[in-house]
């Protein structure tokens, strides 16, 4: 079979049905395994193009977590703050901060950089204050004090 480009879904399932087929076989001949190679990567440039999944808000890894866990709003309550604040959060209607962000990285031991939102990811500005947190987070807790008030 020839390698051509992944254009369409009609290709795109021939491609799938090809690299099953060569996935099932006994063994491959080296011009198969180049083939199925091949395949893979275009199949994979494909469907990263078309049926990509977009980077999860910090909210929805939270209660991803909680889900996991089997953690209510309350168990949160010593990592965000209050009950009100607590649903204040999770409503989207207040942001984390940077202490918010360091006691559930760790209480539900999520990396730091998937709760600093989206919305801060944007621009030459909020890029340093995302380095900032990275590097106040990374850093050991005597010496984050004296680096927060810098940033």
């Amino acid at each position: 079979m020839g390698i051509y480009p992944i254009k369409d879904e009609a290709a795109h399932s021939r491609a799938l049905r090809r690299i099953e087929a060569l996935m099932d076989a006994e063994s491959l001949a080296t011009e198969q395994e180049h083939e199925l190679d091949a395949l893979v990567t275009l199949v994979a440039a494909y469907e990263e193009k078309h049926f990509a999944i977009g980077e999860a808000s910090p909210i929805a890894v939270i209660e991803f977590m909680m889900d996991q866990n089997g953690l209510t709003r309350k168990d949160l309550e010593p990592m965000i703050g209050s009950r009100a604040r607590v649903s204040e959060v999770l409503n989207g209607k207040r942001p984390l901060t940077l202490a918010m962000i360091r006691a559930l990285s760790i209480g539900l031991r999520i990396p730091a950089d998937l709760l600093v939102g989206t919305e801060l990811k944007r621009g030459a500005r909020t890029a340093k204050r995302i380095a900032a947190v990275r590097n106040v987070l990374s850093e050991p807790s005597r010496s984050r004090k004296k680096s927060a008030v810098a940033a």
